[in-house]
């Protein structure tokens, strides 16, 4: 039986099936998300006999008139950049600058050429290119994303999360699938004017000024067992801002995979139940377009079977 977990906001894990919800408490389990990943491999059985019980559902309150929280505050969350092809280019082609330096007087045609033999050369290679994003970026699929006062740029990227159920480390890309405990909906948030110093462009991104603003992660509202997610490279990225949509690409067009992502990391670090894996953002952020985001915009998210986020911008007011 398929389901998903959410968390409301008065922090109670909830069962969700067929957008109906019920507390998990008040099924004798008190725990949370983050603690039920801990313990996942007996968790979800658990979980999806109880989904099962039809008579269960009948009259369980709808997850949309409930107030949803991010999931759970994961311990670490990784990103994976420049991994769809057709969103780099755009970048690229949108703003040179803010990809480091380049060739001087570069035309068009070759600013694009160059791009695309660069993500060529990265599928051929499957190298991921991987950089942390600090947790307490997170918050819930219906909380404000507060615009910093010093960034010019603000932008969305919206993104397949993969949550990890189980610990890995040196973990093969064959296996590692086994440790995925889910999906979710991440946008990896992004100040483009900090992500490349003009005083220090040599020394490469600056992740920390470009990506770790508080707000600048929402998550959720459900994570999805990877069981119930028929196919993970068959998702349809969609996000609108005030209406209008911008991605509305799939995860066919993701250039290294989530197994290989796993092989990768977990090859450096160790891998902890309920880590996050941003695996990277199809084409449709504001730099493609020269539109970022400003203050009362709303953002609207969702992929395909994982949930819908509502997030209204705000402006960072002075302490």
């Amino acid at each position: 039986m398929a389901f998903a977990l959410a968390t409301s906001r008065s922090s109670a894990a909830l069962l969700v099936v067929e957008e109906r919800a019920i507390p998990l408490a008040s099924l004798g389990d008190p725990r949370s998300l983050r603690e039920l990943l801990v313990d996942w491999e007996a968790a979800y059985p658990a979980l999806e006999a109880i989904a099962s019980e039809e008579e269960r559902w009948r009259g369980a309150p709808l997850l949309a008139t409930l107030d949803l929280a991010a999931p759970y505050v994961p311990r670490q969350v990784f990103c994976t950049g420049a991994n769809y092809r057709k969103h780099v280019i755009g970048l690229i082609m949108g703003d040179a600058s803010m990809h480091g330096p380049g060739p001087q007087a570069e035309t068009e045609e070759e600013r694009r050429g160059r791009a695309e033999r660069m993500m060529d050369e990265r599928a051929r290679a499957e190298l991921p290119y991987c950089f942390i994003k600090l947790p307490s970026c997170v918050v819930g699929p219906q909380d404000h994303v507060v615009l910093p006062r010093n960034v010019a740029k603000p932008d969305w990227e919206l993104e397949l999360g993969v949550v990890i159920g189980r610990r890995a480390r040196h973990v093969r890309a064959a296996d590692a699938m086994r440790h995925v405990a889910g999906y979710a909906v991440v946008n990896d948030v992004t100040a483009r004017d900090h992500v490349f110093r003009r005083d220090a462009s040599a020394l490469g991104a600056d992740w920390l000024s470009g990506k770790c603003f508080p707000t600048f992660l929402p998550f959720g509202p459900l994570i999805v067992p990877r069981q119930c997610v028929a196919d993970p490279y068959d998702l349809t990225i969609r996000l609108a801002v005030n209406d209008v949509v911008y991605q509305n690409e799939t995860t066919a067009d993701m250039m290294i995979g989530i197994e290989r992502q796993i092989e990768f990391l977990s090859d450096r670090v160790e891998l902890l139940p309920g880590d996050v894996i941003c695996t990277g953002s199809p084409y449709g952020n504001g730099a493609a377009f020269g539109v970022f985001l400003k203050p009362g915009d709303l953002i609207e998210g969702s992929i395909t079977g994982l949930g819908m986020q509502r997030n209204v911008c705000v402006a960072e007011t002075e302490d």
